[in-house]
C-alpha cells in the first residue's frame, strides 16, 4: 500500500509555478563578464549570505593588498596579509610535502592495523597508546602544513579556467565577509585516518580535512568552484577491518555556529561525505544559526550529505542531482536534529535502480518543506513530492512544514530548466 501511495504522490503533484530567475545562469548572475572577479560582490538578496550588510569579501582592498599566488607558500603569505585583501589563484597550488614527511613517532599503517585490529583491540573503546599517539602526532604535522586559515574581508578567486588548489584545507574560522570563487579543489587527503570501532555498528575510519571548512564564521559566499577527489577517489580506497579506509572528509562543511552562507553554482563530483551543515546533535552554538542557502549546484555522483543539516534554516533550491548508481548512493538531503530544510525546484536525475525514497534520510529530524521538485528516470520527467515518497516507505513520517519561508533569494527557476542551466554553468570557468 505504501508503494502505491508513493507512486501516486510521485506522478500526481503539479509543479510549483515560480518566476524565472532574475539572474538566470552562468556569469549573467555574477555582475557581468567584464567585471574584475576580485572586485565582484554577492548580489543583493542572493541567499542567506546577503543578510544585513551582505558579503563583499576583499573587494575594497587597495592595490597594495592584491596578491597573485601560484604556490602554497605564496598563498599562506597572502592569507596572512592585512585585510581587506584579494588573492588571485593562478595555475595549480599543491602541498610541498608527502605523507612520509609528516610521519613521526614510529607510526606505520601496518603497525597501526595490527595494534587496533578489532580481533586484538576489541570494539568497545577508541584506540589509545603509543601507536595512536604517533598517529595523532603525525596528523598534527600534516595539519600544520595543509590547513590554511582565511580571515575576514577576504576574496580568493581563481584566474581563468585552470585555477586549482590541491591537497589543502581552506579553513574559514571565526571570520566575517569571505568570498571563495572559481577554484578547482582536489584531494584534501588525510595521511593518517583514525580508526574508531565505536563509530556505528561496524566502526569507521574518520579523516580530518575538508576542502573548505567554514566554522564559526558569518557572511561567506562559495561560488562557481569545482570539488573532486582528483586522481585519488574514495572509490579506490581499500577496506580495513571491513570498512572503507576514508581519507577524505567533506568537500564543503559549515559547522560550529557558522551563519549566513551562500553556496551557489558549484560542482561537487565523485565524493562520499559532501556537505555537512551543523556540528553535533547536542544543542549548543549551532542553535539559531547555520542559516545557509544552497542553490544552482551540481551534485554529480556524490553519495551523501547533499547537504546533511542540523538545526539550521537551509534553503536548497534549483540544484541538479545526478545519481547513476544505487549500490553506493546513500541519500541526498539529511534531515537532522531541529533542522528546517526548505527544498524547492530541484531536479533529481536517478538511474532506474535508485529508489526515490532514498532522496531523504532521517537523522533525527522531524519536518521539512519540499515543493516544486522534479524527478527524471530514464527519459521521463515527473513531479515528485519528496516527503510523500519518503513517508510511504518509512516510519516515522516527516512533517511537511519547516516553519519558515525563505525571502533572501533571487528569482527561482522552474525545476525543469535546472538540469541544462546548472550542468552548463556550474563549476570553474564561468566568471573569467
Amino acid at each position: 500500500m505504501k508503494r502505491a501511495i508513493a507512486l501516486t504522490a510521485l506522478l500526481s503533484l503539479a509543479i510549483l509555478a515560480t518566476p524565472p530567475a532574475s539572474a538566470a545562469t552562468g556569469s549573467a548572475s555574477l555582475g557581468g563578464r567584464h567585471t574584475d572577479p576580485g572586485r565582484q560582490v554577492l548580489p543583493a538578496n542572493d541567499g542567506w549570505a546577503a543578510e544585513g550588510s551582505g558579503t563583499t569579501g576583499g573587494s575594497a582592498a587597495p592595490a597594495s593588498n592584491v596578491h597573485t599566488v601560484s604556490t602554497r607558500t605564496q598563498l599562506a603569505t597572502a592569507l596572512a596579509a592585512p585585510s581587506p585583501k584579494i588573492i588571485y589563484v593562478k595555475g595549480t597550488i599543491g602541498t610541498d610535502k608527502t605523507c612520509a614527511d609528516y610521519t613521526t613517532g614510529g607510526y606505520t599503517l601496518q603497525a597501526y592495523l595490527a595494534a587496533y585490529d578489532p580481533a586484538v583491540w576489541g570494539r568497545t573503546t577508541e584506540p589509545s597508546g603509543p601507536l595512536e599517539d604517533a598517529r595523532a602526532a603525525s596528523a598534527a604535522k600534516q595539519t600544520a602544513n595543509i590547513k590554511l586559515k582565511v580571515g575576514s574581508n577576504t576574496t580568493i578567486v581563481g584566474l581563468g579556467k585552470n585555477a586549482r588548489i590541491r591537497g589543502v584545507n581552506l579553513h574559514v574560522d571565526k571570520a566575517d565577509n569571505v568570498i571563495v570563487r572559481n577554484i578547482g579543489f582536489e584531494d584534501t587527503a588525510d595521511c593518517f585516518p583514525q580508526w574508531d570501532p565505536t563509530d556505528g555498528a561496524e566502526g569507521n575510519w574518520n579523516s580530518l580535512y575538508d576542502n573548505i571548512s567554514v566554522t564559526g564564521s558569518t557572511h561567506v559566499w562559495v561560488d562557481h568552484n569545482t570539488f573532486t577527489d582528483g586522481d585519488n577517489p574514495d572509490s579506490s580506497q581499500p577496506l580495513y577491518f571491513g570498512r572503507p579506509y576514508q581519507v577524505h572528509d567533506g568537500q564543503l562543511d559549515i559547522t560550529n555556529g557558522a551563519n549566513y552562507v551562500t553556496a551557489s553554482w558549484n560542482r561537487f563530483a565523485g565524493h562520499d561525505k559532501t556537505m555537512l551543515i551543523g556540528s553535533t546533535n547536542t544543542p549548543g552554538v549551532d542553535v539559531g544559526k547555520l542559516k545557509v542557502t544552497v542553490h544552482h549546484n551540481h551534485f554529480d555522483d556524490v553519495l551523501q550529505r547533499l547537504p546533511r543539516v542540523r538545526f539550521g534554516q537551509v534553503h536548497v533550491y534549483n540544484n541538479y542531482y545526478e545519481v547513476p548508481d544505487d549500490s553506493t548512493f546513500v541519500y541526498a538531503l539529511g534531515v537532522g536534529v531541529q533542522s528546517q530544510i526548505f527544498a524547492e525546484n530541484n531536479f533529481f536525475r536517478l538511474s532506474r535502480a535508485v529508489d526515490p525514497a532514498k532522496l531523504l534520510y532521517n537523522w533525527a529530524g522531524t519536518t521539512l518543506t519540499a515543493r516544486g521538485n522534479v524527478l527524471r528516470v530514464g527519459g521521463q520527467v515527473t513531479p515528485i513530492d519528496l516527503i510523500a515518497v519518503y513517508n510511504a516507505a518509512n516510519d516515522p513520517d516527516f512533517g511537511t512544514d519547516a516553519g519558515w519561508t525563505p525571502t533572501l533569494h533571487t528569482g527561482i527557476d522552474p525545476a525543469e530548466s535546472v538540469r541544462l542551466s546548472v550542468s552548463q554553468h556550474a563549476g570553474v570557468g564561468e566568471i573569467s
